[in-house]
């Protein structure tokens, strides 16, 4: 055998790590496969199984597949995970890098030029358009009219076809359908006279060039010839006209998805593409994966029940023996938000104390506004505390002035071990091992630099300084941030694809959970699937609230409905 021939103990070893529903999964390399997984039941581990295994028996060259997700921070995982398994070479991207890429790379050539630029934020151009139009739109309107290009864009329709949908839609600002289209042409007049595009133009000149420029087309289908899609159920109309574009006719796609995870439909997501696969390519391998591997018998229960006929659920199955049953979901009610944000921040403070560490705790909500109370109680608490919604790790100034300043220290050649070296440059910084007395700022950035001395303290033996440093600008180039020891705050959105020990979900009462602007069977079918996310993060321990009324001086509210559904075992 050759250096470079597959090695079939390899493979098989591949194999040999997965249940009998994932290697179904992995043993499906050709044709088009759909795979329906559930929350936590391997699917990432199934994929990336799957690629490296045909890669290791050469079904693959790994040059010509293209795994694709929607977030910076699951491509890196899945990079990760494919580098771990020696698939190295595979190209795991979202949808709008994979697309940029191309658009840099064919623009010169077709339209003439560097390429326009992409815009941060839809936000400042919309502002000048809002003001040339006398609109009068505050920044909360603009946002939601951002929105709405979005939605429009992704949804493949032009702006007139938009004006006679938009009667049924709620517009920004009790904006007219009249004045919502005069703002969308605005908005894209003064964008082109600056020679500028957005995310979503990006996917749209990329097809464009791919329909229109048959060298263009050709060229993109010799580079990937395999593709794999995970939470295939968030795709877009857009995004499934590129997909259909970059396979030209070809069928070696594979897509994995959850029915009942889909929670961006107002972004323009769908899950029929999913539902529907096997309409779309009717001899598909379609590959069932429900059992759960995450998530306590108790808390599967739940989950269960909650979207027990539901169309395209799939019901979950714990896995493990009865021993490792866990603790039965509690549904707590509360007079007012002060109170329950109170003894959330208590029960997490006795947890901690008693041993639990603070990163494998979450307090889930369904808008951001609810951190207030719940940061303020476990500030006095003493606890540390993490926000999906702060700005990425890697984007605070110490963490970029600590990586500098280890890019410089890296230079220099040391017998130095990893750990010393690495909390050398971070004493400089003013870092030292206790930690600073209570929470707020000064704690949030100590956090942040012992997470880089943790990922040196975790780096395999002999590991070197300029090795480290490259792992960490990967990382930073991937947006894969290390974890914190603190307790993660986060909306149910952010926080799909994570996961925890012991998960709060606080504020389930009606206008919270379900949102008090989700009306119509369709907008609460989509409240009840983010409820089954924020449930599904429990791996052991779930803690469900309520709160009768905002504040002591506010009026009533009722519990969420789906509280009735759970039907949890006790109430306080």
């Amino acid at each position: 055998m050759s250096e470079s021939a597959p090695s079939a103990p390899a493979a098989d070893r591949l194999l040999a790590a997965l249940d009998d529903e994932q290697r179904q999964v992995a043993e499906a390399l050709l044709g088009p496969v759909c795979v329906l997984a559930g929350a936590g039941t391997g699917k990432t581990r199934a994929i990336t199984h799957r690629i490296a295994y045909g890669v290791a028996t050469g079904a693959y060259d790994p040059r010509r597949v293209m795994a694709l997700t929607f977030t910076t921070r699951a491509a890196g995982e899945l990079l990760g995970r494919l580098r771990a398994l020696g698939a190295e070479g595979v190209a795991a991207r979202t949808f709008h890098s994979a697309a940029l890429r191309q658009l840099h790379y064919f623009w010169p050539t077709v339209v003439g030029g560097t390429p326009p630029r992409v815009l941060d934020s839809k936000g400042a151009l919309l502002g000048q358009a809002s003001s040339s139009l006398k609109l009068g739109l505050d920044t909360a309107a603009l946002r939601d009219a951002a929105a709405e290009i979005e939605w429009r864009k992704v949804s493949r329709l032009s702006i007139d076809a938009y004006a006679r949908q938009a009667a049924s839609r709620p517009l920004p600002g009790r904006l007219t359908v009249d004045a919502m289209a005069s703002l969308q042409q605005e908005y894209e007049r003064l964008k082109d006279e600056r020679r500028q595009i957005d995310f979503e133009d990006v996917l749209l000149a990329t097809a464009g060039m791919i329909e229109a420029e048959p060298r263009v087309a050709e060229e993109v289908r010799a580079q990937y010839r395999f593709f794999v899609v995970d939470e295939y159920q968030d795709v877009s109309p857009l995004q499934h006209d590129l997909l259909t574009l970059w396979l030209g006719g070809r069928r070696e796609l594979c897509v994995v998805g959850d029915a009942s995870q889909t929670i961006y439909s107002f972004a323009g997501a769908t899950s029929d593409y999913l539902v529907r696969f096997g309409t779309e390519y009717p001899d598909a391998r379609i590959v069932r994966l429900d059992t759960n591997y995450r998530s306590s018998t108790p808390v599967v229960q739940l989950a269960n029940r909650l979207m027990r006929g539901r169309p395209g659920a799939l019901t979950l199955r714990a896995a493990g023996d009865e021993g490792a049953r866990g603790a039965e979901p509690t549904v707590t009610r509360f007079s007012d938000d002060a109170a329950e944000a109170a003894a959330v921040a208590e029960s997490i403070a006795r947890r901690i104390a008693a041993g639990t560490p603070p990163e494998s705790i979450a307090v889930l909500y369904r808008i951001n506004t609810q951190s207030i109370a719940l940061e303020a109680a476990l500030a006095r608490q003493g606890v540390p505390v993490q926000s999906r919604a702060d700005s990425r790790y890697f984007d605070q100034p110490e963490v970029r002035q600590a990586i500098l300043l280890l890019r410089g220290a890296s230079i220099a050649i040391t017998d130095e071990p990893l750990f010393k070296s690495v909390s050398d440059v971070l004493r400089g910084l003013g870092w030292q091992q206790d930690p600073p007395a209570g929470g707020g700022a000064e704690r949030a950035r100590w956090e942040s630099l012992t997470a880089l001395l943790t990922l040196a303290e975790e780096a395999p033996a002999g590991t070197t300084l300029p090795v480290f440093v490259r792992e960490l600008l990967r990382r930073q180039e991937q947006q894969h941030a290390p974890t914190r020891s603190a307790v993660t705050l986060s909306t149910i959105h952010a926080a799909k694809g994570l996961e925890w020990d012991v998960v709060h979900l606080v504020g389930l009462a009606e206008g919270l959970l379900p949102i008090v602007f989700a009306q119509g069977l369709e907008a609460i079918d989509e409240e009840r699937r983010l409820l089954y996310v924020g449930i599904t993060r429990a791996r052991r321990e779930l803690a469900l609230s309520w709160a009768e009324r905002p504040s002591a001086a506010r009026a009533e509210r009722a519990p969420s409905r789906f509280l009735d559904e759970l039907r949890a075992p006790r109430e306080g």
